[in-house]
């Protein structure tokens, strides 16, 4: 499942040279993975109940392109892979001519919050890799 997360650039995204600073990309990123959670039926409040929790164990990030004030970002989001305890999504972000401007991988483990170990992938996420294959 891919999902499509619309981000207008605005003032206090911008530094001093211009242009989208680096830390905020991180959270355009974070937006695209938290609407991908959204529309795949995973509910934060029904993990917490759980105490479940996901974490990020590692994460790439490729910065190609400029965003500038103004521009409108489409941050693609898609979940590439599943293991036992953890799982990968890939996320790149276009602006609106559709230019390629950054690229990132994340892997998460899936966490529980009260032995502080990782755990099993919940079954609200993986159905939805098997369903890519």
């Amino acid at each position: 499942m891919q999902t499509v997360t619309k981000i207008i650039v605005s003032p206090e995204d911008i530094d001093q040279l211009g242009h989208v600073n680096y830390l905020k990309y991180i959270l355009f990123l974070e937006k695209g993975v938290g609407n991908w959670y959204k529309q795949a039926g995973v509910s934060f409040r029904e993990l917490r109940a759980k105490d479940l929790g996901t974490v990020v164990l590692k994460m790439d990030v490729s910065y190609l392109k400029e965003a500038r004030l103004g521009d409108t970002l489409f941050v693609k989001t898609t979940l590439t892979n599943v293991g036992t305890k953890s799982f990968s999504v890939k996320q790149e972000i276009y602006n609106q001519d559709d230019i390629l401007i950054t690229e990132a991988s994340k892997t998460f483990v899936m966490f529980n919050t009260a032995t502080r170990k990782g755990v099993p992938v919940v079954e609200e996420i993986a159905r939805h890799f098997k369903c890519a294959q």
